[in-house]
């Protein structure tokens, strides 16, 4: 339903009135409805309930590499088998993305929907680690069903956040996002310290079928809001009294309009998007692969490589939170910047602590270089938002988040190769060097179509417009 600027058109649907109002650049806003008109509850519950799903799926790929020797020994896997096996399930979890994306916004997949079948997903990868030997179904079950599962929980879980609170998205995106990190912080203790050859199998079939229903209990109650939807209480064509709010707003301005995928994929800022995600996912996947086999190597005890490994995942979490909500104040493009940066220098400081034997630096560069690995991915779903707008946000981050397709077997599978040709020396300082340049590429990004040379026109108050 379309509006002229600064005009209401007013409607009611099942009881609940709204109306509909355009900005100056033609973007629509549909005011009036609560969120407890909308689902019956707050709309908190669509930053903790996804927050607990997200930490469900977490633990495949953040303590996967701890149960690597457990599964080589018990299976008889060897080699880049254990890399490759992460490497895949990246690609899918990924390369799912945009599709599910697109079946979400057609209507095609409801959200609980998407959530049954993410649930199902964790519990066939745990179920396939558990119980087979041959190495070609472990890559079906773990990395192709599983990492598929676990890409539709990450897809619909991000993007549900940011339609529910498009006026300052970037805090609660993080807050959601953390969850895929440290929730894998229990399973990293249990799958170094506890998990053996005799235990491997009923210990991974507990924590599937445990996880699994997280997803499912959560997912349950998933709603999206309508299209355009925008908070009762926020005027979107006028400045806000709340400080946090006109802060946000300020720094990071709506979309100009809902760009579809086509029109996305137009503007010359995706793809230079897409790449810059390809890089920075693929030193933090770089890094979540092979610190622990790094540290073991310079001959840390299991436990302090377990250590620096679960810290990793803490503060690469919570992290996500952090940075979301400062780039909240501001602004998303430049603390990306500082990000990419902070990511580049932990992994030189990663390298070097560990070839000096230094335990505490070596605890303190993990948690930096967790912190700037982790913080990449709600700026880049929060900044898709803001580029694109909310209403196409799950297929538009798809397409983002696709680069993770290459950045998975860059990270972890092609990272093998490196580290054999040039040793963990060469292949930490090319991942360091590959994080400074993202920095420097990143500093290109601009909102499509915003006017930032000239004053923005007077905004139109909608106290005059009533409801149906």
């Amino acid at each position: 339903m379309g509006a002229s600027p600064g005009n209401a058109t007013n409607t009611t649907v099942a009881g609940a009135p709204y109306r509909e109002v355009a900005d100056h650049n033609g973007r629509v806003y549909r005011l009036g409805e609560t969120d407890r008109q909308l689902m019956g509850r707050s709309r908190r519950w669509m930053v903790f309930l996804p927050w607990i799903a997200m930490m469900a799926i977490s633990s495949s790929e953040y303590a996967f590499t701890s149960a690597d020797e457990t599964l080589s020994d018990a299976h008889g896997w060897h080699g880049a088998h254990i890399f490759w096996l992460l490497g895949v399930w990246v690609f899918f979890q990924a390369a799912v993305a945009f599709p599910a994306g697109r079946l979400r916004e057609k209507g095609t997949v409801s959200a609980k929907a998407a959530m049954m079948i993410g649930a199902a997903g964790t519990l066939i990868a745990y179920l396939a680690l558990a119980s087979s030997d041959n190495v070609l179904l472990a890559y079906l079950g773990f990395s192709v069903l599983g990492g598929t599962g676990a890409g539709i929980v990450y897809a619909t879980c991000v993007n549900m956040v940011g339609k529910w609170y498009p006026e300052r998205k970037g805090g609660k995106t993080g807050f959601v996002n953390g969850g895929f990190a440290y929730g894998s912080v229990p399973f990293i203790f249990i799958f170094s310290n506890y998990m053996d050859v005799e235990n491997y199998g009923g210990i991974l079939i507990a924590v599937g079928i445990f996880l699994a229903i997280g997803v499912a209990a959560s997912g349950f109650f998933f709603k999206d809001p309508p299209k355009n939807w925008w908070p009762a209480d926020v005027d979107p064509l006028a400045v806000s009294d709340d400080p946090r709010i006109r802060r946000s707003l300020a720094k990071n301005p709506p979309a100009v309009k809902q760009y579809t995928p086509r029109e996305a994929v137009r503007t010359p800022v995706l793809s230079l998007m897409w790449f810059c995600l390809l890089c920075t996912a693929g030193v933090n996947i770089f890094g979540i692969a092979f610190q622990v086999p790094f540290g073991k190597e310079m001959g840390f005890a299991g436990g302090v490589v377990a250590l620096a490994m679960s810290l990793k995942a803490i503060v690469n979490g919570t992290g996500r939170g952090v940075i979301g909500w400062v780039s909240d104040r501001y602004g998303r493009r430049q603390t990306l910047t500082i990000v990419c940066v902070v990511l580049g220098l932990a992994q030189f400081a990663v390298f070097l602590s560990g070839s000096l034997g230094n335990m505490t630096l070596f605890l303190l560069a993990s948690m930096v270089s967790g912190f700037g690995g982790g913080a990449i991915f709600p700026l880049f779903a929060a900044m898709t938002a803001d580029y694109f707008g909310e209403n196409n946000n799950a297929s538009n981050y798809g397409l983002v988040y696709s680069s993770k397709l290459v950045s998975g077997l860059v990270g972890s599978g092609l990272g093998a190769v490196v580290v054999a040709a040039w040793g963990y020396g060469g292949a930490f300082l090319l991942a360091g060097s590959i994080g400074l340049l993202t920095g420097a590429l990143s500093l290109m990004l601009r909102q499509p179509g915003h006017n930032r040379t000239g004053p923005a026109p007077a905004p139109v108050s909608l106290s005059g417009a009533s409801a149906a």
